[in-house]
């Protein structure tokens, strides 16, 4: 494991051999529910680099063990045990989600209903993107005209008669322009 976290070549390290190493996604479990990201975050948690060996126990008659024998061998071994969803939960539960949404960009839009405010945000766990437009003051302590808008290609920027989601969000940006504040989620 330690060189695996120094500066080593791949010369190495031996080859074939039975370490195949793995590289967990960025947002950890909350992006993949898997052994590697479990891994790297129980490092990342413990104050450790964020690095991790992880390897299947075995059944007396070779079959692979599950959560059942998995609690067996952690009792008989004195070991601590968690599930992945034990850790998902944890996650979700202890981080705040703002910590996971970035605002990358503002800038002001003008639309067919004035000018608004757009925000672009990043979900650092997934990857995707989100837009807000925004439109005169918002105050926390004042309800707002709020619209969650979900993305429609065809609908919305194409014009299709599929769908009414065009025109769902040329009402909602007119209704907000009328108003004169409001937030369309995109």
């Amino acid at each position: 494991i330690k060189k695996v976290l120094e500066d080593s070549k791949p010369e190495e390290f031996r080859r074939p051999g039975h370490v195949f190493p793995l590289i967990a996604k960025d947002g950890g479990v909350l992006e993949r529910i898997g052994h590697t990201e479990a891994a790297v975050d129980l490092a990342k948690l413990a104050g450790l680099k964020p690095a991790g060996v992880i390897c299947e126990i075995m059944n007396e008659d070779g079959t692979m063990a599950r959560t059942p024998e998995h609690k067996e061998f952690a009792k008989a071994h004195n070991l601590k045990l968690i599930t992945i969803s034990d850790l998902v939960e944890y996650r979700k539960r202890e981080e705040a989600m703002e910590a996971s949404v970035e605002r990358v960009v503002e800038i002001k839009m003008p639309t067919r209903y004035g000018d608004f405010k757009m925000l672009g945000f990043i979900n650092k766990l997934n990857g995707e993107h989100h837009v807000a437009l925004v439109k005169g003051e918002i105050n926390e302590d004042i309800p707002i005209l709020a619209r969650i808008h979900s993305e429609c290609l065809t609908g919305d920027a194409l014009g299709s008669k599929r769908c009414d989601c065009g025109e769902q969000y040329d009402a909602a940006m007119k209704r907000i322009a009328e108003e004169g504040s409001g937030i369309l989620l995109y």
